[in-house]
């Protein structure tokens, strides 16, 4: 064992910052094509020298290179400042830069160095904006979903002169790619991104300055299926938002002394291109000798359109729907190469890359001319060393006991020209292992490399501890978040890639202290609302193709359950307490609202069957039972009934329903009193507690026991606060007993998985809950570690002992539990009452012979550093505080010890016998 320590570049990072820095634009890192004429601001203050540690910021000062001058204002505040320059329109830009005036402890006033400017560029903010047109190929025969081809649709044009300005504006039904004389526009994949298309669709904004030249210039944009009408989703549904693909792209060229426009319309050209079919599901296929034989009028593979093409279909859409982004671009963020390639008997060459992730490979070496490759994806091998897909099919619900293909299958075939490489960037799929297929040559370790895609995510936190199986947890849980982290918080990455629900209300605390998520949700949660149904019902999955559809579907009776509706009030709650930004509150009220109502009027107008059989009259307390419709429920407990979703139609989850309704309204009367409703703030706190007593007379027995007995359901009633304090111990005893009646395993599922360890933690129970957490025997977390889990398993027995794959190997949710090790390993976390990270409280519990722990958070107000380890005898805290952060320091058997910004050191000297006596090293406050 290793005891950690801090990053060189800590020190480095407190001495040597002397101006504002991460400047942000609504939590963007880039703001470029915004669609906000009134963005808020935000920067991290200057962090102080060790011996002079900054307590607050006394004022600041803005500037814009469009004339903009705030002077200097009298604040402490640094995120979130709304914009009040001169108005803004389509296409403004400006940079803007901050500097501060900052307090030390002793009242003496620093002015900081100017920050580095941070560009704004604002996209096209109005229909009348636009001059070009909804284009698109024309199909008189459309293939089957997963087997339609990408079109180019190209334009070109003379210039006599390179414009001083190139912008270029661009969105599809499907996913497209933009080039310019042959070489591709931007680095941002996946385009236009995932939303819900029915109410919302991105246009991003491109400066193309450098790529235009004089003479001919072609104009090319690769378009499929994407997630317009390609299939989607556990179903393989298609279709969802039209049956039709369409390209809208306007490029605005600008000098002092002329501007042009060349848009979509009816004189752009429509070819075939050497894409067969291409589908985020299926796979994608390309046949290289489609464009190697044809004229071309660009390189084949990158905005080559092949053929003199056929004219463009004009089609008639809105312009209403189009919006600038609202979270980071998604990106090839890292690239792996091969840690081990295997030629099996039968000529296939099974590549490892050491990382099960989500993204796709690119191949440098392929067969001769005519020659096809075939790639087929995978998180598992079966006995004979070959790429396993069998627990990835899903369940064909319309032919029962059938099921439909895993997909993530790509070919090439190759046309023989010099540098031909095969990337297809318009699918992706969950994989560690490739099985490729058709290669006679040996495949190098250069030939091949595997390419993450991702949402552009900012990481925050850190965490490491002298027990390495803990090391290896916490990576792999960062590990499956990347994973399921593209342009929406899915599920997982290959069998299903659906921003459900309840995935993400479990994990989104988790994430936001590892990753910057909050424009990421934000998109997310603006369809999320977009999707929510008319009686206030929100969708199991977001984006979808919205209410009218998913209400009508043959599935839609699963939608409304507990624990993933109320995503709509708990995702914005944590989202605030990461950040501090109550407009992420506001713009979800209503939704939250709609989604209460809903559930209030089913409690109180419905009763489940077997609670009306047993009495015609309803007891008072009843209507404050949620106890009818579809519930997931815990979903996937050890050892549990297989789940039966038409069966759970008529089940009574009660139990966990109503334990939801209660912390909704209690979330919610949070909610309401930070906005400000203090009046709807009183009236959602007495729900909520009515809700708590009913829960607790229905189901607690005479004895004080949860009836029925589980380990989910004791978690629940402590971690939601279901019972009154003089039962909490009765049910902290049975919680206890449950989990050592299972051999001091897990017992949870789904939805109480996140919350078992703090409740042990938080009620008396310490020790066991490290005894749960460092279990090395099915089912626990560290047999993912042991059996060489680089993602979290969606099942405890992912991989059983025979190596056998048994479902997802990319579900994050269970990896919750790391927030564990920040918050109570480690001992970082936020003070009662506090959002942005601006009151803190440090208190490492150590347990399971651990002698050293240490995480990171890069906060709203700067990065926060706890690092303990146990030696000779001494308990050793070291933390630093940033500027404008107040901390509680708690050290055992001791007054809680307040400190402000700088770097603490303590030293507790533990002796047998006699309490824990804190001793203040060195501080600097």
């Amino acid at each position: 064992m290793t005891s950690p320590s801090f990053d060189a570049d800590v020190e480095e990072a407190l001495h040597g910052r002397t101006a504002p820095t991460r400047l942000r634009v609504e939590h963007l890192r880039e703001a470029m094509g915004i669609t906000n004429i009134r963005p808020r601001l935000s920067w991290a203050p200057p962090a102080g020298a060790l011996d002079t540690p900054t307590v607050t910021q006394a004022a600041y000062q803005l500037t814009g290179s469009n004339g903009w001058n705030t002077g200097r204002v009298e604040s402490g505040q640094h995120a979130l400042v709304p914009y009040s320059g001169p108005a803004l329109q389509s296409r403004s830009r400006f940079k803007w830069r901050v500097r501060t005036w900052t307090k030390n402890a002793d009242g003496v006033e620093t002015a900081s160095a100017w920050s580095e400017p941070m560009s704004v560029e604002l996209g096209l903010l109005h229909c009348t904006d636009w001059t070009a047109q909804w284009i698109g190929p024309e199909e008189p025969i459309v293939p089957a979903p997963g087997e339609r081809p990408g079109y180019a649709l190209h334009k070109t044009f003379t210039l006599d002169r390179v414009p001083e300005q190139g912008r270029a504006y661009a969105t599809a039904h499907g996913i497209y790619e933009l080039f310019l004389n042959g070489i591709r526009v931007g680095d941002q994949q996946l385009t236009p991104g995932s939303t819900s298309y029915a109410t919302t669709l991105q246009v991003q904004t491109y400066d193309v300055t450098a790529l235009l030249r004089p003479g001919t210039n072609t104009v090319c944009a690769i378009l499929t299926d994407g997630w317009y009408r390609g299939t989607f989703g556990y179903t393989r549904d298609a279709d969802m938002y039209g049956t039709q693909t369409s390209l809208l792209a306007q490029l605005e060229l600008l000098s002092e002394d002329r501007a042009a426009v060349i848009g979509t319309d009816g004189s752009w050209q429509v070819s075939p291109t050497e894409i067969l079919s291409a589908d985020l599901m299926a796979g994608q296929h390309v046949d290289f000798r489609r464009t190697a034989t044809a004229q071309p009028k660009g390189p084949a593979g990158q905005g080559g359109t092949g053929v003199d093409g056929t004219a463009a279909v004009v089609r008639t859409y809105s312009y209403e729907r189009l919006t600038g982004p609202v979270a980071p671009p998604t990106r090839i963020v890292e690239e792996l190469a091969p840690v081990a390639v295997t030629r099996l008997a039968n000529g296939h060459q099974v590549v490892d890359f050491g990382q099960n992730i989500h993204g796709w490979v690119r191949l440098t070496r392929l067969a001769a001319w005519g020659k096809t490759v075939t790639l087929v994806h995978g998180e598992a091998l079966d006995a004979d060393g070959e790429v396993t897909q069998d627990h990835l099919r899903p369940h064909d619900f319309r032919r029962p006991g059938a099921f439909l293909p895993a997909g993530q299958v790509d070919s090439v075939t190759a046309s023989g020209a010099a540098g031909e490489v095969f990337e297809p960037r318009h699918t992706t799929h969950g994989f560690r292992f490739v099985s490729v297929r058709g290669l006679d040559a040996d495949l190098r370790p250069e030939d091949i490399t595997a390419c993450l895609i991702q949402t552009d995510l900012e990481p925050l936190g850190t965490f490491e501890c002298s027990d390495e199986r803990l090391n290896k947890l916490h990576r792999i849980v960062q590990w499956s978040f990347r994973g399921n982290a593209c342009e929406v918080p899915t599920d997982c990455p290959q069998r299903e890639k659906a921003g459900w629900t309840g995935d993400w209300q479990l994990f989104a605390p988790t994430a936001a202290y590892l990753f910057d998520v909050a424009g990421f949700s934000r998109k997310w949660l603006n369809d999320v609302r977009a999707d929510q149904w008319n009686n206030g019902v929100v969708a199991n999955i977001s984006p979808s193709p919205g209410p009218d559809i998913t209400s009508a579907d043959f599935m839609a009776f699963v939608n409304g359950s507990a624990g993933w509706g109320d995503a709509i009030a708990m995702v914005p709650w944590e989202l605030y307490l990461a950040t501090g930004d109550t407009a992420i509150l506001a713009e979800n009220w209503e939704a939250m609202n709609r989604w209460l109502t809903f559930i209030r009027t089913t409690a109180e107008s419905q009763r489940h069957p077997d609670r009306a059989g047993a009495a015609s009259i309803p007891a008072p307390h009843e209507k404050y039972l949620w106890d009818t419709g579809f519930h997931w429920g815990e979903w996937m407990e050890p050892d549990g009934p297989e789940p039966d979703l038409f069966a759970a139609r008529n089940a009574d989850h009660g139990i966990v329903a109503t334990a939801y309704y209660r912390n909704t309204a209690t979330l919610m009367a949070n909610i309401a009193e930070v906005l400000g409703h203090a009046e709807e703030s009183a009236a959602l706190a007495e729900l909520s507690e009515h809700v708590r007593q009913a829960w607790e007379k229905e189901y607690l027995d005479p004895t004080g026991l949860v009836a029925p007995a589980s380990q989910a359901n004791c978690v629940r009633a402590l971690a939601f606060d279901l019972v009154g304090p003089e039962r909490c111990r009765r049910v902290t005893d049975q919680l206890v007993s449950l989990i050592r009646q299972a051999g001091t395993h897990v017992g949870t599922g789904f939805l109480a998985t996140p919350y078992l360890l703090p409740v042990l933690a938080d009620n008396g129970e310490l020790d066991l809950a490290y005894e749960l957490l460092m279990q090395g025997s099915e089912p626990s977390w560290l047999v993912m570690v042991d059996r060489g889990a680089t993602t979290m398993w969606e099942l405890w027995n992912g991989l059983d002992a025979d190596g056998t794959a048994h479902q997802s190997l990319n579900h994050y949710s269970k990896g919750a539990v790391v927030s564990f090790l920040h918050r109570y390993t480690a001992g970082l976390r936020q003070a009662p009452g506090s959002a942005g990270y601006r009151r803190l409280i440090i208190e490492p519990r150590p347990g399971a012979a651990l002698t050293s722990a240490a995480t990171t958070h890069l906060g709203p107000q700067g990065r926060i550093d706890v690092h303990w380890t146990i030696r000779n005898g001494h308990h050793q805290l070291r933390a630093s505080i940033p500027p404008g952060t107040t901390a509680e320091v708690h050290l055992p058997g001791e007054p809680v010890i307040a400190v402000g910004p700088g770097i603490h050191t303590f030293s507790v000297a533990a002796t047998v016998g006699t309490a824990l006596e804190p001793q203040l090293v060195r501080s600097t406050s």
